[in-house]
């Protein structure tokens, strides 16, 4: 027993986690493959790790995956201190190699001398489609601004389906359930964000971020465009990009007749958070957010306007007015704050009543004890808390909407 379990101490120093082992840059100068500052790390792995995120059999792991800045020329190295070998018995190090190569596309470079030779024709890389917007954010550290640039593109664009292969493969670190999407399907739309650089003199350009949606058909003759995928790079996070990337996009769609409304597919907590921000920001000038309208409660105008005008769904159309009006709501007012807390609690409480009205069922069909056991799963002191909780976490949620608003 002492044995296996010096055995097992020895096999567990040859385990690394993949996070930390998988080792990203985005290049623009050659000393920057020298330079750890430039290095970043997946958020996740377990896609192509398994659920662990941890690779068996090395020492000293390193997955280099290391991104030409703006065509994602890529370079796959796998580095490693020590690896076990046949004093293990019937113990076999994972193939890290053959995993890695499951996701990333054929033709990335083996070796440095090949990257950079790819990096010294950067110059010639231009993004691609139309380009629907340009912004600029101020660089404290570079004490400039900076300028970058929305474009939408499909696969027609002349090397943007090579390009976007290495592109997708940075969704499998940064979004946890990702997968890769059907590009022959024409009903999907690439809108991409690139930043504008200077290297000798010339522009380059760098891949910021991008986001996919998929134009759904409505009956009769309506599609309703849905955000299925949409990421910032990590270096360019906490910049404003996704606020941009997600209005441009919003405008794009709102100028055409077709489109019924704008969705997301599974949206995440990060995600409804930006949503919210940009749609609020969008409406704020509308005139059924007025002030004075604002106070006579959520209403069918706003609905119809926001949809006809923004192509926004009722549902989120609600979430924009609860977070003008708190905006609105003196909440030190005691009649102004219960006003509020009542509307808000009105819409929350809906599940709840669909409790109450399933009990009611139950008090008819079931038998004494089936009934008891019901009811031990209904605490309405419970289902208060619950709201109470609920109404605290989004009032929460509004007040920092609002905070980004007043800075915007």
């Amino acid at each position: 027993m002492a044995g296996f379990t010096a055995m097992e101490k020895k096999l567990a120093e040859y385990k690394c986690n993949t996070n930390e082992a998988i080792q990203l840059k985005l290049v623009r100068f050659p000393e920057d493959l020298e330079d750890d500052n430039t290095t970043f790390n997946p958020e996740y792995s377990h896609q192509v790790f398994g659920d662990d995120e941890v690779a068996f059999g090395y020492k000293g792991l390193k997955i280099l995956l290391y991104y030409i800045a703006g065509n994602l020329s890529t370079l796959f190295r796998i580095e490693y201190t020590s690896k076990v070998n046949e004093k293990f018995d019937c113990v076999e190090a994972d193939d890290v190699e053959s995993k890695i190569r499951e996701i990333i596309p054929p033709g990335f470079c083996a070796n440095t001398d090949d990257f950079v030779s790819l990096l010294e024709k950067e110059v010639n890389f231009k993004p691609f489609g139309m380009l629907l917007h340009t912004y600029s954010v101020h660089n404290e550290e570079a004490g400039e601004d900076i300028t970058y640039q929305i474009y939408k593109a499909d696969m027609t664009c002349p090397g943007f389906r090579e390009y976007h292969e290495r592109l997708q493969t940075f969704l499998m670190w940064f979004i946890e359930t990702a997968s890769f999407i059907d590009v022959d399907d024409e009903r999907w739309n690439y809108f991409l964000v690139f930043e504008k650089y200077n290297k000798d003199g010339a522009t380059l350009f760098a891949t910021v971020g991008y986001m996919t949606v998929y134009n759904y058909y409505v009956y009769p003759d309506k599609t309703r465009p849905r955000v299925s995928q949409m990421l910032i790079l990590p270096p360019f996070q906490g910049e404003g990009h996704g606020a941009q990337l997600l209005e441009t996009v919003h405008r794009y769609y709102m100028s055409s007749p077709t489109v019924l409304d704008i969705t997301a597919e599974d949206p995440s907590e990060n995600y409804v958070k930006l949503r919210d921000f940009v749609l609020v920001k969008l409406c704020q000038d509308l005139l059924c957010f007025s002030p004075g309208k604002l106070m006579q409660g959520f209403s069918q105008e706003m609905v119809m306007e926001a949809q006809q005008k923004l192509k926004i769904n009722k549902q989120h159309t609600r979430r924009v007015y609860e977070i003008l009006r708190l905006r609105a709501t003196d909440m030190g007012d005691a009649e102004q704050s219960r006003s509020y807390r009542l509307d808000i609690k009105r819409r929350l409480i809906g599940p709840y009543k669909k409790k109450q009205r399933e009990l009611a069922k139950m008090r008819r069909c079931l038998r004494p004890e089936e009934l008891t056991n019901q009811l031990n799963q209904i605490d309405l002191n419970m289902q208060h808390e619950q709201l109470e909780e609920s109404f605290q976490q989004l009032v929460s949620d509004y007040r920092r909407v609002l905070e980004r608003l007043a800075q915007a």
